[in-house]
C-alpha cells in the first residue's frame, strides 16, 4: 500500500483582531409576594434553590413581602427559567402559591 502524505493547510491573518463575543444576556429570577405562602417556606426556597446565605435569603424574604417582589438572582436564560420551575414545582409540591418570573436584566 502506497504511504499517503497529507498535509494540513490553515490560513491566519496576523494583523486581524480576534473576533469579539459579547457576553449572554442575563436575566432576572424575581419572586413575588402572596398572602398564603410563610416566610419560612421563602427562605428555605432562597436557600436550597438560590443557595442564598441565610441572612442574605432573609432580606430578599422582607423585600418580597414589603415591596411585593424581589430578585433572587442573575443568570443566563436557561438558568433562569430552570431556577423559576423549581420555584414553581416545590411550591405546588407544598400546596402553596409561590410564583416567580423571568425577566431581562
Amino acid at each position: 500500500m502506497p504511504a499517503i502524505n497529507i498535509k494540513h493547510q490553515t490560513r491566519t491573518n496576523s494583523n486581524q483582531a480576534p473576533a469579539h463575543v459579547p457576553p449572554p444576556q442575563r436575566y432576572k429570577v424575581v419572586l413575588l409576594n402572596d398572602d398564603y405562602t410563610p416566610m419560612d417556606f421563602v427562605v428555605l426556597v432562597l436557600t436550597e434553590i438560590f443557595l442564598l446565605p441565610p441572612t442574605q435569603a432573609s432580606a430578599v424574604m422582607l423585600l418580597v413581602h414589603h415591596e411585593g417582589r424581589g430578585v433572587c438572582g442573575v443568570y443566563q436564560k436557561d438558568i433562569a427559567q430552570s431556577k423559576c420551575r423549581q420555584v414553581h414545582d416545590r411550591a405546588q409540591a407544598e400546596a402553596y402559591p409561590l410564583k416567580c418570573v423571568v425577566e431581562a436584566a
